[in-house]
């Protein structure tokens, strides 16, 4: 029998293992939506986020290393090569995380939207006037945030802030890390949308997270372009001057928000739909079936 392992930590749908030299990063089949973890499990949402992750990290490590070692079981310690773990596991290198979410806007929506409509910015960028409602932004726009704990919402800063927030945890660093992770955040999001487009998939916005390597080299961590970091939209019914309708949990959110005595539990068609929509993204994105 396989000693028993505990995670070190655990998030809202993540759970983290130590390998010793790596860690092994689970995706729970766990959904949440307005920071609270439902009742409901989605089955096949781990492996959806995982797999995804590695095809985007495949694709993208001629940009930037990132920490993905395996995704398959039999490189990880026995207690891994059973069924729950297969498919949604993922050993990855150990990195000192850095203290800033990267998020990345090519199209105005979400709290962008609200944003730009009280005063015409989004995050502190000034924006062309007359943008309506997802619009494409003329350039993808690099709107940093905070870590927040679990429980808190990150805070969004500005350009100028993250340079600061860094320069705090680095001392000397902090000008040269904000420009790079600026730089790396905009270069992945535009080769990967551009890739997402042509399989019929809109990226609209999509949020990164970098670490440090032992030589203090960056390195993209965490998950990467999944439904639950990205916002995905079907490109042959896009429409500027609406919102759009989106391939991640916006079926739940939307259940949620017009049934107020739901007790975080979703009906299960409702339940079923939402994990539609996160196979229907991994199958256009990487052309197979999961």
């Amino acid at each position: 029998m396989a000693t028993e392992l505990k995670p070190i930590k655990e998030g809202k749908v993540r759970e983290i293992y130590d390998n010793n030299d790596s860690l092994i990063m689970v995706a729970t089949d766990r959904i949440s939506c307005f920071d609270v973890i439902l009742n409901n499990v989605i089955s096949k949402k781990g492996t959806v986020l995982t797999q995804i992750s590695k095809f985007w990290f495949d694709m993208t490590k001629d940009v930037i290393p990132n920490h993905m070692i395996s995704v398959d079981v039999k490189d990880m310690p026995e207690f891994f090569r059973q069924e729950r773990f297969d498919g949604n596991s993922m050993m990855c290198k150990k990195l000192e995380m850095l203290p800033v979410e990267c998020i990345v806007r090519g199209y105005i929506t979400g709290s962008g939207w609200a944003s730009y409509q009280k005063d015409g910015t989004v995050c502190g960028i000034k924006l062309p006037e007359g943008l309506k409602e997802s619009d494409q932004l003329p350039e993808p726009i690099y709107t940093p945030s905070t870590k927040a704990e679990i429980g808190d919402h990150d805070e969004n800063i500005s350009y100028e802030q993250s340079i600061e927030h860094l320069e705090k945890a680095y001392p000397g660093r902090g000008e040269e890390y904000a420009s790079k992770l600026k730089d790396y955040t905009i270069k992945l999001y535009k080769k990967c949308a551009e890739y997402a487009r042509t399989k019929g998939i809109i990226i609209a916005d999509t949020k990164f997270e970098f670490g440090l390597d032992e030589d203090g080299n960056i390195v993209l961590a965490d998950e990467m372009l999944t439904p639950d970091s990205s916002r995905f939209w079907p490109a042959d019914t896009y429409e500027a001057g609406h919102s759009q309708p989106s391939f991640d949990k916006q079926i739940a959110r939307d259940w949620l928000k017009a049934n107020s005595d739901h007790n975080w539990t979703l009906p299960e068609d409702v339940a079923n739909q939402t994990i539609g929509k996160y196979l229907e993204v991994y199958e256009l994105l990487t052309g197979k079936k999961l």
